[in-house]
C-alpha cells in the first residue's frame, strides 16, 4: 500500500469532478466522494494563483463540521489566468465560446490548488501552476467543441484531456495533471506526510 498510515482512515474527496476522482484513484486510494454547495467567490484583494488557493481553503472549511479524528479531507480548485483575468467555469454557451476565442493562439496559466485536512494536523494547502500555449482555434472548432463537449464544469471552458487538449494545446510548461484539475504530485507529497 502506498500510504500504509492511512489504511484505517476514511479519505474524503470533496469534489464532483470525475477527473479529480480519477486522479486520486491513481494514487491507489478509493475516496468517499462528498459534495456540498460552496460559495466560490473571492475578495477583490486576492489575485492570480492565490485565487485557486483561497477557493481550495474555502472548500476545506465548508467540510470541517463533518470531520472526525479518522478522516482525511481532500479539496481542490482550478482556475485559468489570461491577461491577469481569472476564467472560471463558463455560465453558458456564449461565455464558453468567448473564453475559448480569448485563449486561441495565446499562452495562459492554469493554477490548481490542493489541500488535505485532518483534525490533528489542520489543513495543508499547496498551489501548482502550468503555462499552456494554445494553437489558433477556428470558430467552427470552438462551436463544435462547446456544443458537443459542453465544458460548463471546466475552468476556462476546456478539458486538457479531451478534444481541445488534443488539437488545441501546442505546449505545456508544467504538469499536465495540474491542467487536468489536480496537481497529483503535490497531493502525493502531502499525503505521504499525513500521520
Amino acid at each position: 500500500m502506498l500510504y500504509p498510515q492511512l489504511s484505517s482512515k476514511r479519505i474524503i474527496l470533496a469534489s464532483k469532478s470525475p477527473r479529480r476522482l480519477e486522479l486520486v484513484r491513481g494514487l491507489e486510494i478509493e475516496p468517499e466522494v462528498v459534495i456540498r454547495d460552496v460559495d466560490e467567490s473571492y475578495p477583490a484583494s486576492v489575485s492570480g494563483p492565490n485565487v485557486a488557493k483561497y477557493i481550495t481553503l474555502t472548500k476545506a472549511k465548508a467540510f470541517e463540521d463533518i470531520l472526525t479524528e479518522n478522516d482525511v479531507l481532500i479539496t481542490g480548485d482550478t482556475i485559468v489566468i489570461v491577461d491577469d483575468d481569472i476564467l472560471e467555469k463558463p455560465k453558458d454557451r456564449e461565455e464558453a465560446i468567448s473564453m475559448l476565442k480569448r485563449l486561441s493562439g495565446r499562452t495562459h496559466i492554469v493554477a490548481s490548488g490542493i489541500s488535505v485536512t485532518t483534525l490533528s494536523g489542520g489543513t495543508i494547502c499547496k498551489v501548482d501552476t502550468c503555462e499552456v500555449k494554445f494553437n489558433s482555434l477556428s470558430e467552427l472548432l470552438i462551436e463544435h467543441y462547446v456544443d458537443n463537449y459542453k465544458p460548463f464544469d471546466k475552468a476556462g471552458s476546456y478539458g486538457v484531456q479531451d478534444l481541445i487538449g488534443y488539437v488545441g494545446v501546442k505546449s505545456l510548461n508544467g504538469s499536465f495533471y495540474t491542467v487536468m484539475g489536480l496537481p497529483i504530485h503535490l497531493l502525493h507529497e502531502i499525503l505521504a506526510g499525513v500521520k
